[in-house]
């Protein structure tokens, strides 16, 4: 979290705003109950009689005569209305549609068992990865149930930690969260940013390391902010959009700026250094490099990894006034990630020429490309995930086959060691800086819990430092990587875990997750929620599909735009290989997915409807023709595509998970869930989708639709609702698939 830790190209992919990580949670909103009674018509009477269910009811929804002409294509669009939030019409169906899921589930009597024994998986302390300032290292802590992280501080690993920050006293209900951290170089001063109810929105305060004094500076309107420290500690630069109401509307989320902050000042005084006002839709993301010499502007467009790269060299005080702007890199050729500076050196990460990536030095001095000199070379078979200068050389993350590898170059690029790793699994959160003598990251598996490692960057020499104690037993348990072929021939990796000694007969039940998407690979990681489904005899599934960044650029342009069938064909492909292998059966195959991924688990059910046995739809992205009119659904435009294109139109229509639900046909049972402030995926993907599937004649299984209150995309959502969405979600998963708990 914290953002000087990796430079600006990490904090833009952060800032583009990817529908990403899976929401967690969600219950029902509050409406008057005059207008929730009005609501209670029965849309399908025959929906979800069987699953020892009585019928299940929905509440009407209208129906609206909204036809749009795209492109000479006429386009019903019945449930536009609900894309008004707030209104006492939709607020009543919504709180009627929870009735009707929260009944349906109480009549599991799965709800309460699930619960309880997701609170004693859930409780077992946890870190982050601590990093250092001056002379204090920091890190988050929780002890297992607590609803939001801590911030402890200490002065020196030996030395007793305490508190500097706890959001858990923010809020009576935990839905404050901490969204952002940046410390002052010295370690003196801390600035976080805060955001309510899951919501994008930031507003960033400080206070004193040494005394836990609150400083009256704010910082409003920004929204996956970046901010960096000059090294006196006077102040800093930092990213933001308009203040409401000074421009049109819709352009909310556009003109990004980065300004100065001098402490003390009102932000009102604070002047714009970067701007671009011929281009709109530009993103900033800044940081100081750790000699205070240069600010560092990564530059971005939406998603699209093709970042570029500006700079201001910095004068005797570390500031500039912004009339020095030098455009080292435009966006939109490749991916250019600053890591450090050595001198008058950059070092940066770059997918040019290298769709697996390649790390260059550019001397400032010399910027052209015939000067520039390629450092660390695309490896044959792995990609370059990541890498930060630390010491006097520099650490690469690499992934091969969608697991990780950590090794350690000098800066002339000469291979040092490789630092052993106690699985196949990920790391993250990578900390370290120039001149240090030890680097932290985060390792984790399918069954290990995060822990942090100290390395040594001497020698190499690795230990845990903050290993968690996880009230379940892993031991029976392994996972197994597979290779299955997709539709067209495509080799695609599959994670299996399971029990030990797991002999295939086709009766095992199946949770298959993918995601697809953005450039994001979906690495091994350690989930509490999915343990239930583990311990009940299941098979944990996950498939590294393209769209991905598991085998570079050009694995994830083969997901995009007009390739996204080959997503949903990777997805469909890996659930046929665990028929075909005897795994399991139709019947007993879940999915799951959220946001991207909800939209291919939605894609998917439409497509095969007969191929999975339960459907886990979190926050999805399901109507392609419209999405990029709200929020920040415009920065999604450089990886889907926009049905404002007439050239794009024909294959966003193709797949629109709310534009292809056909009469007549009985798709999988499926819980579809949002939340009421995801102001990132907008709830009326959720709302539109489910009220379409329950209309649906011939839909006989039940759709349920859960909305969550005080909650948005999945980012800082309190530890009680992570608890109890996934209680709700595998009483639904357990009922449908006939599972017992153990």
């Amino acid at each position: 979290m914290e953002t000087m830790k990796t430079g600006p190209g990490r904090v833009a992919r952060k800032a583009a705003g990817a529908p990403g990580a899976a929401a967690r949670n969600i219950s029902g909103w509050i409406v008057a109950a005059s207008l929730a009674l009005a609501s209670c018509a029965t849309t399908n009477p025959s929906a979800a009689g069987d699953l020892g269910q009585p019928t299940l009811e929905y509440p009407a929804a209208r129906k609206a005569d909204t036809v749009t002409d795209y492109h000479g294509t006429p386009v019903a669009e019945p449930y536009r209305w609900m894309e008004e939030e707030g209104t006492p019409e939709l607020d009543a169906w919504i709180e009627a549609e929870n009735r009707v899921t929260q009944n349906w589930l109480g009549r599991t009597g799965l709800v309460k068992p699930l619960f309880d024994r997701l609170s004693t998986l859930w409780s077992f302390e946890r870190w982050t990865t601590p990093f250092h300032r001056g002379p204090y290292y920091f890190y988050f802590h929780n002890d297992g149930l607590q609803n939001q992280d801590v911030l402890f501080v200490q002065d020196g690993l030996d030395k007793a930690p305490r508190v500097l920050l706890d959001p858990n006293t923010m809020s009576d209900d935990g839905t404050v969260a901490i969204s952002g951290l940046s410390v002052s170089p010295k370690g003196t001063l801390l600035a976080y940013a805060v955001s309510v109810n899951g919501s994008d929105r930031q507003e960033w305060r400080l206070l004193e390391v040494a005394t836990g004094r609150e400083l009256a500076d704010r910082i409003l309107w920004c929204k996956f902010s970046s901010l960096a420290w000059i090294p006196d500690e006077s102040g800093f630069y930092y990213d933001r959009f308009p203040e409401p109401g000074t421009v049109p509307a819709g352009d909310e989320n556009n003109f990004s700026r980065v300004y100065w902050h001098a402490l003390g000042t009102p932000q009102a005084d604070d002047p714009v250094i970067l701007e671009r006002t011929d281009d709109k839709e530009l993103g900033f993301g800044s940081y100081v490099t750790d000699d205070g010499r240069f600010l560092v502007v990564a530059v971005y467009r939406g998603t699209d990894p093709k970042y570029g790269l500006y700079y201001f060299p910095l004068d005797a005080s570390s500031r500039t006034d912004g009339k020095n702007l030098v455009r080292l890199l435009e966006p939109g050729e490749a991916m250019f990630v600053f890591i450090e500076c050595h001198e008058e050196t950059f070092y940066v990460q770059t997918d040019l020429a290298a769709p697996r990536g390649r790390i260059v030095a550019i001397d400032v001095g010399r910027p052209e490309r015939a000067n520039w000199r390629e450092v660390i070379p695309q490896g044959s078979d792995e990609v370059i995930e990541s890498a930060v200068m630390a010491g006097d050389g520099l650490v690469v993350n690499l992934l091969k086959d969608a697991w990780f590898r950590v090794r350690v170059f000098d800066l002339s690029g000469a291979r040092r060691y490789d630092v052993p790793l106690p699985e196949m699994g990920s790391v993250s959160g990578m900390s370290a800086r120039k001149g240090d003598g030890e680097m932290f990251f985060s390792f984790t598996s399918f069954l290990r819990a995060p822990e942090v490692w100290r390395v040594s960057l001497a020698d190499g020499k690795s230990e845990p430092v903050f290993s968690p104690r996880v009230p379940f037993d892993t031991a029976p348990y392994e996972t197994r990587q597979v290779f299955y072929e997709s539709k067209d021939g495509t080799r695609v990796p599959l994670f299996l875990t399971m029990k030990k000694g797991l002999e295939p007969d086709g009766n095992t039940p199946v949770l298959l997750y993918g995601y697809g998407g953005f450039n994001i690979n979906v690495t091994p990681y350690f989930s509490t929620m999915r343990l239930v489904f583990l311990e009940a005899g299941g098979i944990l599934a996950q498939a590294n599909l393209r769209g991905g960044s598991e085998y570079g650029e050009e694995w994830h342009q083969a997901g995009m735009l007009g390739r996204k069938q080959n997503v949903f064909d990777d997805f469909i492909a890996a659930a046929r290989y665990l028929v075909a292998e005897r795994y399991t059966r139709p019947s007993l195959i879940a999915i799951m997915g959220g946001s991207n991924g909800g939209l291919l688990v939605s894609a998917c059910m439409l497509q095969q409807p007969n191929l999975f046995g339960a459907v886990l739809d979190v926050v999805p992205v399901t109507d392609m023709l419209r999405y990029h009119k709200f929020t920040v659904g415009r920065y999604w435009v450089p990886e889907y595509g926009s049905a404002d294109d007439p050239t794009q139109f024909p294959f966003l229509y193709a797949y629109s998970p709310l534009h292809n639900v056909k009469e007549g046909v009985d798709y999988p049972p499926a819980m579809v869930l949002t939340a009421d402030t995801d102001d990132r995926v907008v709830p009326s993907h959720s709302l539109k989708f489910a009220a379409t599937l329950q209309a649906n004649p011939g839909q006989k299984r039940p759709i349920l639709l859960r909305v969550e209150t005080k909650a948005g995309h999945g980012a800082g959502k309190p530890t009680a609702k992570k608890i109890q969405e996934a209680a709700d979600m595998f009483a639904f998963v357990f009922h449908v698939m006939g599972m017992k708990l153990p």
